[in-house]
């Protein structure tokens, strides 16, 4: 009897639930592969919980905490759970990385994640684990602590959404104007909380860090996970990280098989994409940045899992190279991860940043999530490469922001204003990619 079609999302929770294949809306319970905690909603969330149940942890060796929130503790309530955070690691003996960079990025850079997973973390970005073919979504602390006490959850088998690129994007147009796109496209419910697959030549022809971008913002098109099937490109990022394929298993059948049963399909052409922005006060407010009005700037951000990795801050010097930043603006930089900063100064891209009148900022989540002293003042505008820009978030609630793309949030950064950054690309700003 030959099976029937199924989805990327169908076979690794059936594989989780221990089960030869699951139907969409069926409700299972799981086993989880990994949990990832981090400072703000970790162990100062979960002990309490796991001491009045009177419990450990399911599997110690299967947690990963990572302290990215209140970094870099400089204000009391913040050094107080940090300092927590730091006792919770050692007496629960979990791999912790402490400052590392922002949890969604610092996952797999450490060799955490493999394709086949099913991971659940406590942030709201937690599809970010979905670009490495991982089914990973995001949970609160009260069932986290239940994930953290019996290495199960359970679940409702999604349906899947495909969103298909056809064609290439051009020079100029990057994952984030893509995701930005879709938001204005189908709403911040356009993913029904169900598991959005990503597919086509365009996707596949990105880089594993574009491809994070995409899985991220997942969760600003309200779906539960962000997937893309894993290849050559997946395998080659997860081998330098430190993950061994021998514990993959099959991973080259992880795919939505032709005919699999889908909830929409949508196909977008990648060569009419054009550079995006989001006006305040939502990721839905998209649309070609050529049509948004040209808004004095007084702050540009590159920050965030979905704006200030390797990648992005590379993009962004492209721009910077040979330029300064406009006068009466403030460009401020807080590199994803460690890891990724200093990769970025070995190549000299730090340094074409600082050139440019950049400040660097902690690698933590910073202003994106609303900590940290670069918090955004009254009626201060923004353009940042953050997911999101809802009201108050990045600091003040008469404070505006923008979202773009690293070359956008760069080039407003020059013209002082938001503005399309293909022409400065054009003019012949260094490659430093």
């Amino acid at each position: 009897m030959t099976a029937s079609p199924t989805t990327l999302a169908q076979k690794i929770v059936a594989r989780a639930a221990g089960r030869a294949g699951v139907a969409p809306g069926e409700i299972v319970t799981a086993r989880v592969d990994l949990a990832m905690i981090h400072d703000s909603g970790g162990p100062r969330r979960v002990e309490p919980i796991l001491q009045d149940l009177g419990v450990g942890l399911f599997d110690a060796n299967k947690v990963v905490l990572i302290s990215d929130h209140f970094v870099p503790g400089d204000t009391d309530e913040g050094a107080r759970i940090l300092e927590l955070t730091r006792q919770w690691a050692a007496q629960r003996k979990v791999a912790f990385h402490d400052g590392e960079g922002i949890c969604h990025v610092v996952l797999p850079e450490r060799g955490h994640l493999a394709p086949g997973m099913l991971v659940v973390g406590g942030d709201s970005h937690s599809p970010t684990g979905g670009a490495f073919g991982a089914y990973m979504f995001g949970v609160g602390a009260t069932e986290m602590a239940g994930v953290l006490a019996t290495g199960e959850i359970w679940l409702k088998v999604p349906e899947t959404i495909l969103i298909e690129w056809r064609g290439r994007l051009f020079d100029g147009v990057t994952a984030k104007d893509i995701m930005l796109a879709l938001c204005g496209r189908l709403g911040m419910d356009g993913g029904k909380y169900q598991a959005v697959e990503y597919t086509g030549e365009a996707i596949a022809a990105l880089s594993m860090q574009e491809r994070m971008t995409l899985s991220n913002m997942a969760a600003e098109l309200g779906g539960q996970a962000g997937l893309i099937a894993p290849d050559e490109v997946t395998a080659a990022f997860l081998r330098d990280a430190g993950s061994d394929p021998a514990g993959w298993g099959d991973w080259q059948g992880l795919r939505t098989d032709p005919g699999a049963p889908l909830m929409e399909h949508h196909v977008f052409a990648a060569g009419d994409l054009a550079p995006q922005v989001a006006a305040p006060h939502s990721p839905a407010n998209s649309g070609p940045v050529g049509d948004a009005p040209a808004t004095p700037v007084d702050v540009a951000y590159l920050g965030a899992c979905t704006g200030a990795k390797y990648q992005d801050l590379a993009n962004a010097a492209r721009i910077l190279k040979g330029r300064r930043v406009a006068s009466g603006v403030e460009l401020l930089v807080a590199p994803a991860s460690r890891r990724d900063q200093d990769r970025a100064a070995r190549d000299g891209i730090m340094a074409v940043l600082e050139e440019a009148g950049a400040k660097l900022l902690p690698n933590a989540c910073g202003i994106c999530a609303g900590y940290g002293s670069a918090r955004l003042g009254e009626d201060v505008t923004c353009i940042s490469s953050t997911a999101r820009n809802f009201k108050g978030r990045m600091g003040a609630a008469s404070s505006k922001v923008w979202l773009g793309s690293p070359l956008t949030v760069a080039a407003s950064a020059v013209a002082g204003r938001i503005t399309d950054p293909r022409p400065m690309l054009t003019e012949g700003a260094g490659d430093t990619a």
